[in-house]
């Protein structure tokens, strides 16, 4: 077997262990926004895909499309950055899905929704790894920006680029009883372990020489 085809492999195995574990945080994150806005929550994940670093803009809808993005650093036994990203159509039907109110833009309250979201989405994920690690895992207090994508995730990431070259990015659908998920309208989620941090995490799984002789 050659390496490239080995390295495939690797790369669809190690997915598959990470994609149990953000169903087990988007299962925790439907269940804090269930109790936060009174109703039923469903977030079903639809893709687990390993992503170069430079590919971010392009799968955040481009360098000139306008998100709000929520940002958090965390430290411990692991190391890295998570980033949440929403762009305006998305904003509208998460406000619409989990308060009943159209917005247009990034309103105050559009913001303040997102800026909601994005901290549960976060702090769920990240539990859901530190728990199945069994690994502390200190997360910072998530900021709120908006802008164009190519900006603000350029200004964001730009630390990051320096040390890392690989994200993970988690799309999740999310809805409720009245707007179930949908393939066409997304959570996206790209976390961003620090080099080092992406080999403890397989370790801790029993994964780390997986597809090696």
């Amino acid at each position: 077997m050659n390496d490239k085809t080995d390295a495939a492999r690797l790369d669809a195995f190690r997915t598959d262990v990470l994609r149990e574990i953000c169903n087990i945080g988007a299962g925790n994150a439907a269940t804090a926004l269930s109790k936060l806005m009174n109703r039923r929550v469903d977030m079903r994940i639809l893709r687990v895909l390993p992503l170069p670093f430079n590919d971010i803009v392009e799968y955040a809808g481009g360098a000139e499309n306008i998100v709000a993005a929520v940002f958090a650093r965390f430290e411990g036994s692991l190391s890295g950055n998570v980033l949440f990203a929403a762009d305006e159509q998305e904003a509208r039907h998460l406000i619409l899905a989990l308060t009943g109110t159209e917005q247009e833009g990034f309103s105050p309250l559009a913001c303040s929704v997102i800026q909601e979201i994005g901290n549960i989405l976060i702090g769920s994920y990240l539990t859901a790894l530190s728990d199945f690690l069994g690994m502390e895992l200190r997360p910072t207090v998530p900021s709120l920006a908006v802008d164009m994508a190519g900006a603000i995730l350029s200004f964001s990431l730009m630390e990051i680029g320096r040390t890392s070259d690989t994200a993970i990015m988690i799309d999740a659908g999310l809805g409720t009883e009245d707007a179930p998920p949908s393939e066409e309208r997304t959570s996206r989620i790209f976390l961003l372990p620090d080099p080092e941090s992406f080999e403890t995490i397989f370790v801790a799984l029993g994964v780390g020489d997986h597809g090696k002789d």
